[in-house]
């Protein structure tokens, strides 16, 4: 059936990932949706190349509204949201196959969208601890029956409907380096602060505190120690302390924001 599957995806600037990822579904596919924010690389080139639907838009600060975008453009009966630094496993790939299996031959479905473990790759390292394994996000569904409301770059998809679990994951290289990882450190907290100024947080010694000392504390803790992120060595530690660091810079950055001319 023409159209039966799917792959959406928005990039911005994915010249380094995106053949990889396009390569790694591409015999499944029956339609690629790329919604491109203002790239100055060779994205859209490379995108093309595999056959792919592209659109260019404006690179938005929330990038979920351009996936939303992408996902909207959709005609296949079953559709998978990917991110251009993701790849899809073998295992995953023989499940979508069950699931297109069924649709051909008219059985019901008995749900509706699907969650996928990922492995999260920080700097050469899978990071099995430290709660960032299995990382489940819901990215395989059926049309009409899952979107994205684009209010929080870390949202998951709200679905019309029951959910299970897929075989397999996607493999997530999001950040291959430390540089890469602090480029979207950057984004994340600018953002992040920009929120903190929306939902008028007050500035304050109780706080400047919070902000400053308690929930780093706890973030660094939580994923350090309870969830024994020194499992994965100095990656583990790194990652640890960054994350911790996310909300004093986004709170730095918000006052900035806020008393800025």
């Amino acid at each position: 059936m023409e159209d039966m599957f799917s792959v959406v995806l928005a990039t911005h600037n994915e010249e380094k990932n995106l053949a990889k990822c396009l390569e790694s579904i591409k015999d499944l596919a029956n339609e690629i949706i790329v919604v491109d924010g203002e790239s100055t690389d060779k994205t859209k080139e490379i995108a093309k190349s595999f056959g792919a639907q592209v659109f260019s838009t404006t690179n938005k600060k929330n990038f979920h509204i351009n996936k939303q975008m992408a996902m909207d453009k959709a005609k296949g009966d079953l559709i998978l949201q990917l991110d251009a630094d993701e790849l899809v496993d073998d295992e995953l790939k023989i499940f979508i196959q069950k699931i297109l299996h069924s649709l051909e031959n008219k059985e019901k479905l008995e749900f509706a969208a699907w969650w996928i473990k990922r492995k999260n790759f920080f700097c050469g390292r899978w990071l099995s601890k430290g709660g960032q394994y299995p990382d489940p996000v819901i990215r395989l569904y059926l049309k009409n029956k899952a979107y994205l409301p684009a209010k929080d770059v870390h949202e998951q998809m709200q679905v019309d409907g029951e959910t299970a679990t897929t075989e397999g994951h996607l493999l997530h290289y999001s950040n291959p380096t430390f540089s890469d990882y602090w480029r979207k450190f950057q984004t994340y907290t600018s953002f992040k602060a920009q929120q903190l100024k929306d939902e008028k947080l007050k500035v304050d010694p109780v706080t400047l505190i919070k902000y400053l000392l308690f929930k780093p504390l706890q973030t660094f803790l939580l994923i350090y120690l309870r969830h024994k992120g020194f499992v994965d060595g100095w990656q583990g530690f790194v990652f640890a302390f960054f994350s911790a660091l996310h909300h004093p810079i986004a709170y730095i950055k918000f006052i900035k924001i806020k008393y800025a001319n």
